[in-house]
């Protein structure tokens, strides 16, 4: 190589080493498909809610002093909560008692406080009364030259001689203050900012330079700009002029801003009316709204002790976010943990639990749900790839479990074929979908509205030895769920045992399904409301027109499986059939095409169910060319989700390894959380209310983080503007698989 080839070759290189050093540490996949596991901040919310006689005090101004004592100035007083315990207690005596208004730490550590009857200072355990302006002075700040106090009778400074009242002619609407350089101090108001100090006697910020009048919030960042928050916005001042406006169209979740205060780690926390967004100095912000994260999303004040933790002033009480170093593995660690304490009920069922009270997790109880025999399957599924990567025995002996607990709902219901949704023992006293009975007008009114609409009055049946109840109308997505968990068993855990058992019982559903022309039938000698792959139906009934695409390409996989397991001709004559005569493969490639009206998020994920089997069970290299083709197809149109399974199936299907950042993203930013918090979108004033992707739905026109969205199951739309109900914790299943798919494929070191 000559010397300017060289030259060249040296400085492309170096050129490259800058880009992937510029990237964001945790979005730069290393050697670009693979992530070395490490550590990461991961935020978690304490709520603290104050209730000194079963209301609600509201919290108005909060501080944290150098021993980690948290004050709080509440509408019934001053209260503390000590360091190491979890109760705020009142720190004035019961005659002192009233509306309190500001509480602070000075330079020297000392803790001030305002109250409806004066200024108070702590001094050890104590609280002293001081004598000194009158009351009530709304806002106490620390500055150099001393301890500011401010409020309706004017401003006073407490100096080395005491306290000395300023003659300025300032408003007396005062909501926030704050010290800045050159000793300046700024003074923000219902009438504007004002700027006292050496360099300036008296100066009010002209209104252009603010979002509005009422100004409710002053702080400095690291750069020396004022963040003055206010109705409207924020305005980022450089020596009393802005330099730039921040509105809800630049991440506000609320135009009315209540607080600022600048983080130990330089991040600027806006508080507003719909939650509090963090603006870092690399650009990028967060939103943090929700019971999940604040126990009321109007942030009042907030303040941060040493190690970072960020204590939020609420109507509500005291919300905490937390910060605390983790690895995926960690997390792994953490939510199998509580997947075992919490989600797994008898014989081995994996699902959510019920919260007796709502958002109270030491009143969780075992609870039924329709897709337990889906979500099993996941599981399944996730037990599997665990059992993979390490040859765990435990996950081993928990697979086969699962996958028992799954025959058994085949077996429960004594027929040749037909499996239940779920079973709950038999001494259970409440579930879910209780049996009853239509009325003749219920009937006609329910058939008006959906001609395909099935009565099932008895949804609940005993089982033969008494020991269970079974559910029966099972539905479509279960088969999908169940052939989803039996796949991963069948590949990555059984012996030929155990694979014998598996072809068995795949066999068994397979003949009823074949039987009963593709209907999945009840008991009751019917097809189940939504279990139905016929031709018949499917090509030839107008009604089913929605349903044609999706389940065409459910039971082409089904049949796939069938053959690949058990290598009976029949059902790859069947299959072939289908593709030939009923083109059932036809009918699967116009999935894209479907009316807008019938997609629903749901079926997205009963695809990525069944592409793996259609493609790594299928030998014919035409179809299997095809089936890819198909997939890609399907992949382009779902980067957006930003989804971990469906990358990560995505990728084990076809061997194209691809979405690795978003998927390490979701894994990160996932809270710890899994109570089911309700979360509003629709209150937010930085995204717009949209009817996409699912056209009959609201959703946000941004794909929210994992941190801000209700908890998943992948059955639910990620862009839902409103969904949740904090009365159930959901079970992590749903960020394990994607996990141990990633840790298999060799994506997650």
């Amino acid at each position: 190589m000559t010397l300017s080839g060289l030259f060249k070759l040296t400085l492309l290189l170096g050129i490259l080493f800058l880009f992937f050093k510029s990237l964001p540490r945790n979005d730069r996949p290393e050697a670009g498909t693979v992530w070395k596991d490490r550590d990461f901040l991961q935020e978690y919310h304490e709520p603290y809610p104050v209730f000194p006689d079963g209301k609600p005090v509201g919290v108005r101004s909060i501080t944290v002093d150098g021993a980690g004592q948290v004050w709080i100035a509440t509408e019934a007083g001053v209260y503390r909560k000590k360091t190491g315990e979890t109760a705020f207690l009142p720190v004035l005596p019961e005659a002192d008692r009233g509306p309190a208004f500001s509480v602070t730490t000075d330079r020297r550590g000392t803790v001030w406080m305002s109250a409806w009857n004066g200024i108070y200072r702590a001094e050890g355990n104590t609280v002293v009364p001081q004598t000194g302006p009158p009351s009530p002075i709304a806002v106490l700040a620390p500055a150099p030259e001393g301890l500011y106090a401010l409020g309706p009778h004017g401003l006073w400074l407490l100096g080395p001689g005491g306290w000395q009242k300023k003659t300025d002619t300032l408003a007396r609407s005062v909501r926030a203050a704050v010290a800045g350089p050159k000793g300046s101090f700024w003074i923000a108001s219902d009438v504007g900012l004002y700027e006292i100090g050496k360099a300036v006697t008296r100066r009010i910020v002209a209104p252009t330079e603010l979002p509005s009048a009422y100004v409710k919030g002053v702080a400095f960042d690291t750069e020396g700009n004022l963040w003055a928050g206010a109705l409207g916005g924020v305005s980022i001042l450089k020596e009393g002029k802005t330099v730039r406006f921040l509105r809800p169209k630049d991440g506000l979740p609320s135009a009315e801003v209540t607080t600022v205060e600048r983080a130990p780690d330089s991040t600027m926390w806006v508080g507003t009316k719909g939650g509090v967004v963090r603006f870092r100095p690399d650009g990028s912000r967060s939103l943090r709204f929700s019971r999940r994260w604040l126990l009321d999303d109007q942030v009042n004040d907030i303040a941060f002790d040493r190690d970072g933790t960020a204590w939020i002033a609420t109507p509500q009480g005291v919300s905490a976010i937390r910060r605390r170093p983790m690895t995926l593995a960690r997390k792994q660690d953490y939510f199998y943990d509580v997947l075992m304490k919490r989600h797994i009920r008898t014989p081995w069922i994996a699902g959510q639990c019920r919260l007796r009270t709502p958002g109270d997790l030491s009143t969780w109880e075992p609870d039924d749900d329709d897709n337990d025999g889906e979500y099993t399957g996941n599981y399944l599924a996730m037990e599997a790839l665990r059992y993979a990567v390490t040859k765990s025995p435990d996950a081993k002996e928990k697979a086969a479990k699962a996958f028992r607990f799954l025959k058994l709902l085949q077996e429960v219901t004594g027929t040749d074929g037909f499996f239940a949704r779920t079973i709950v023992p038999a001494d259970w006293k409440t579930v879910d979908d209780a049996n009853r009975t239509y009325t003749t007008r219920e009937l006609a009114d329910e058939l008006v509205k959906e001609p395909r609409f099935k009565p099932v009055e008895v949804r609940w049946r005993k089982s033969a030895d008494g020991k269970w109840l079974w559910k029966g109308d099972t539905s479509s997505d279960e088969l999908c769920g169940h052939m989803f968990g039996y796949y991963f068993y069948y590949e990555l855990v059984a012996d030929e045992a155990e694979k014998t058992v598996i072809r068995q019982h795949v066999a068994r559903i397979l003949d009823y399904l074949m039987k009963h022309d593709y209907n999945l039938v009840d008991i009751d000698g019917k097809p189940t409301r939504w279990a139905v792959w016929s031709p018949g139906r499917l090509n030839r009934d107008p009604e089913w027109a929605p349903d044609r695409s999706q389940n065409s390409m459910e039971l082409l996989a089904f049949l796939k499986l069938g053959y690949y397991m058990t290598c009976q001709e029949k059902y790859q004559k069947e299959y072939l059939r289908l593709i030939e005569k009923e083109h059932y493969l036809e009918n699967m490639d116009r999935i894209p095409e479907q009316n807008p009206a019938w997609f629903i998020y749901f079926d997205v994920m009963l695809q990525s169910y069944v592409y793996p089997i259609l493609i790594r069970c299928e030998e014919d290299l035409t179809l299997r060319k095809r089936y890819i083709k198909h997939m890609d197809d399907w992949m382009e149109r779902r980067k957006g989700d930003r989804n971990p399974q469906i990358n990560f199936l995505y990728g084990y299907a076809t061997g194209k390894k691809v979405e690795l950042a978003s998927s390490i993203e979701f894994l990160v930013d996932t809270p710890l959380d899994l109570i089911n918090w309700t979360v509003d979108h629709t209150k937010r004033e930085d995204i717009r209310i949209v009817r996409s992707p699912v056209l009959d739905e609201w959703q946000t026109s941004e794909l929210p983080p994992a941190s801000i969205r209700t908890v998943v199951r992948w059955d639910k739309n990620p862009w839902a503007a409103v969904n949740g109900n904090p009365d159930i914790e959901r079970e992590p299943v749903f960020w394990l698989f994607p996990y141990w798919l990633g840790r298999y494929m060799g994506m997650i070191e």
